[in-house]
């Protein structure tokens, strides 16, 4: 079903921007985000020849002679352009002879710059744009951007709170335009473990020739047990028999098809008591509660579960908005060797910072906010404004720079 007309995409005047000045523009996320339904519409507008590798016929003129089909191309879309990446150096070579802005939009579905030779191959002459799943921000119509008024010392004001079920329901249902389109949790459970067996038999072989994927499902179940948590490459690779090496290695895979990611501490020089090591989130929750089996009843009665997915929930939503957001800002996390944590810290080009703490729960209490405090205290004056994200309603301040907010205050309408 045709997505676009259905949910605003934000991305969408940030690639017609990029178009204006740039011969080459990628927009890559992962598979059924929304990519191809956008690009064709684009290039319904500009005028621009659509091609996709998912044909055949065209795959293989891609893969037999590149050169010849990037000649034949005025200006053109190519669409899931990771199944071909032999087209990347002739349209190098066709931009070298023309450098005309606006020539080419690629889409991927795989982290293409984190293939060796695309990005030295491309450097320069193409800009790179990410399309996640949708947000709630997108959902709902609401184009204010969370983490640029955070960093303007502003909360968004929450209109009509998501609050306990509906919560726990959106959580639950994630991003996907498919799923969302589906009445039911059955029919959207059915989608999420499709789409993973479909994204584990076809798109891995394209990234990365993994030949024994038998072990693939089993690892992603185990990774899922982890999300939120530190990384111990050697301790999941052994639940499903694997070394920590090629543990490590499959991480990279499943993060190069946008569907996790490794989270890096945030620290200082001088924080040697800082702990170092990564921590996994999934992009999408609803993958994620898919691979748990964690349903509402579940997430009802336990919220620790739930906690965990929600987390990955802030996670995503907070990543979708740095694609679209004005400034420039890199997502990491907080801990230290005293248990000290803050969930996501969010840092400015200028080094500013935003610290997030996730609750499930709709009551805050004091020790909440120990994470956020001892944030506040290491980055003195970088420290523009703590978040607690809670269940409730409610938004209040809680002293020096902190405040509780609903987590509904992610899509919220106006500004506070």
């Amino acid at each position: 079903m045709d997505t676009t007309f259905l949910f605003p995409r934000w991305i969408e005047p940030l690639i017609a921007e990029a178009l204006l000045d740039t011969p080459v523009v990628l927009l890559s996320g992962p598979r059924q985000a929304g990519k191809t339904t956008l690009v064709r519409q684009i290039a319904e507008q500009q005028g621009l020849r659509y091609l996709t590798m998912d044909d055949e016929l065209i795959l293989l003129s891609a893969r037999e002679d590149p050169v010849g089909m990037i000649r034949s191309l005025d200006r053109a879309v190519i669409d899931e352009i990771q199944r071909a990446p032999q087209l990347l150096l002739a349209i190098k070579k066709s931009v070298d002879e023309d450098r005309r802005p606006g020539r080419f939009l690629l889409t991927g579905s795989a982290n293409l710059m984190a293939l060796p030779t695309v990005a030295d191959s491309l450097a320069g002459r193409m800009e790179t744009l990410s399309l996640l799943p949708l947000s709630q921000s997108e959902i709902e119509s609401r184009s204010v951007n969370w983490i640029d008024s955070a960093f303007a010392g502003r909360i968004l004001k929450v209109d009509q709170p998501a609050l306990g079920s509906d919560l726990i329901e959106r959580v639950l249902r994630g991003g996907y335009p498919e799923v969302i389109l589906r009445a039911s949790a059955r029919r959207r459970v059915a989608w999420a473990r499709q789409y993973i067996d479909a994204m584990i038999q076809r798109d891995v072989r394209d990234v990365a020739g993994i030949e024994k994927l038998d072990q693939l499902p089993r690892f992603l179940r185990a990774l899922a047990q982890t999300a939120g948590q530190m990384c111990n490459y050697t301790q999941l690779g052994g639940q499903v028999g694997l070394d920590g090496k090629t543990a490590s290695r499959y991480v990279g895979v499943f993060e190069k098809m946008y569907l996790l990611k490794r989270i890096e501490v945030w620290a200082r020089n001088r924080l040697n008591r800082v702990v170092k090591t990564s921590k996994l989130q999934f992009v999408d929750s609803g993958l994620l509660a898919s691979l748990l089996d964690l349903n509402a009843e579940e997430a009802h009665k336990d919220r620790t579960r739930f906690g965990n997915v929600l987390e990955s929930f802030v996670y995503g939503e907070l990543l979708k908005h740095t694609t679209t957001a004005d400034g420039d800002y890199h997502v990491m996390y907080y801990r230290d060797a005293d248990k000290f944590e803050v969930d996501v810290v969010i840092e400015s080009a200028a080094g500013q910072l935003v610290g997030i703490k996730v609750k499930a729960a709709a009551t805050v209490k004091e020790n909440d906010l120990r994470g956020l405090k001892k944030l506040a205290g290491l980055a003195k004056s970088q420290f523009k404004m703590g978040v607690l994200l809670y269940d409730g309603s409610e938004t209040m301040p809680l002293g020096g720079g902190i405040w509780a907010a609903p987590l509904s205050s992610l899509w919220g309408g106006a500004l506070k």
